[in-house]
């Protein structure tokens, strides 16, 4: 079977901005949520049809190929298979739609595929933790406060253990270990 326009499938045009895309996937992935709409194989393959439309048209570099040479410019540039997608792996889903909320879609432990490179500073290690969100949560948006504690670099003695200007010994501020514990964390959906 042929695959479907992705504009069509999301109800954009090829002109939509990325907001747009957003608002428009999160609107065809509660219609079609598999709470929703128990066992109905229909509503499943709609599902999995908006999240690869959704996949494609939020990335800028595979929608550029997209528009370019339709799903045949997609080959080889790390799609996930939505057609063997289960229902119970719904994270997954929607780790493309939060990834624009300081990094809450990381969260999900996703992140694989073709992705346009970073300049600047080198990314650190992945924080996680279970956040619980209703649907009606992700559909209208919604605040959470989350508390975290991460291990920073010392900024005294800069990871070597040792205070700056002495010879080596141990740094009063992270005990040697040249590491300190910082708690915080906030996001927010909108």
């Amino acid at each position: 079977m042929a695959k479907r326009d992705y504009y069509e499938v999301l109800g954009v045009g090829k002109n939509a901005s990325v907001d747009d895309i957003k608002r428009a996937y999160r609107r065809m992935a509660i219609k079609y949520h598999p709470d929703k709409n128990p066992n109905d194989k229909e509503a499943e393959t709609k599902f999995k049809e908006c999240a690869e439309a959704y996949e494609v048209l939020s990335d800028p570099e595979k929608r550029q190929r997209y528009d370019q040479f339709g799903h045949e410019g997609l080959r080889g540039m790390g799609m996930r298979d939505y057609s063997h997608m289960r229902w119970q792996d719904i994270s997954s889903i929607f780790e493309d739609i939060f990834s624009g909320f300081g990094g809450f879609g990381d969260l999900f432990g996703m992140g694989t595929g073709a992705r346009t490179r970073r300049t600047g500073p080198t990314r650190g290690y992945d924080l996680e933790t279970a956040v619980d969100l209703t649907l009606n949560d992700i559909a209208k948006g919604t605040e959470k406060t989350i508390e975290f504690t991460r291990q920073d670099t010392c900024p005294e003695c800069t990871g070597s253990g040792c205070a700056p200007g002495t010879t080596p010994g141990r740094c009063p501020t992270c005990n040697g270990t040249g590491q300190i514990a910082r708690g915080g964390g906030f996001f927010q959906m909108v």
